[in-house]
């Protein structure tokens, strides 16, 4: 069992002052994988007392970093952003297997890398707007958010997962 994300060493070519996000978001796609060995394929969108499903987390887990990295850019979210958004949560209508939500967290986890190397580390502090309500942050305010929200929902997927398993690890 290799080390955390975070005791590995520098993700090659991210700036040192972005190393914990690059961390988190490596870590966190790892764990997503790793936990998903341990859920049957038919209870990837069951809702155990209601709560979200295994699916959602995962679809939120790869969203999340896309949409605040969007932001990040000073970007608003595209229509196709906001189409999948309305929908997160609910099964595709094809696709959709633990391999195809996987796949799509791996695609914005490798964005989000690439764009944390080519980040402007002058532009960390200037200001950017979130959502229809526009409410104000900063470039490292959304990279940081993405980071630890991506972590939060990892944790709840965790939980969701070992419930639906009946997992007692």
């Amino acid at each position: 069992m290799s080390p955390e994300a975070w005791l590995r060493g520098p993700v090659d070519d991210v700036p040192d002052v972005l190393q914990p996000i690059a961390h988190a978001l490596v870590q966190a796609r790892e764990e997503a994988r790793e936990l998903m060995h341990e859920v049957p394929p038919h209870l990837l969108w069951e809702r155990p007392g209601g709560l979200a499903s295994v699916g959602f987390h995962l679809q939120h887990i790869a969203g999340v970093v896309e949409r605040l990295f969007t932001y990040a850019r000073g970007a608003a979210l595209s229509p196709e952003q906001l189409a999948v958004l309305a929908v997160e949560g609910q099964p595709p209508a094809t696709g959709g297997g633990v391999d195809d939500l996987l796949a799509v967290i791996d695609l914005q986890v490798d964005r989000a890398l690439d764009e944390l190397r080519a980040m402007q580390l002058h532009t960390l502090t200037h200001a950017r707007v979130v959502g229809r309500k526009q409410l104000p942050t900063t470039v490292m305010g959304l990279l940081f958010h993405a980071a630890e929200h991506t972590q939060r929902h990892v944790g709840q997927l965790l939980v969701t997962v070992r419930w639906v398993s009946g997992s007692k690890k």
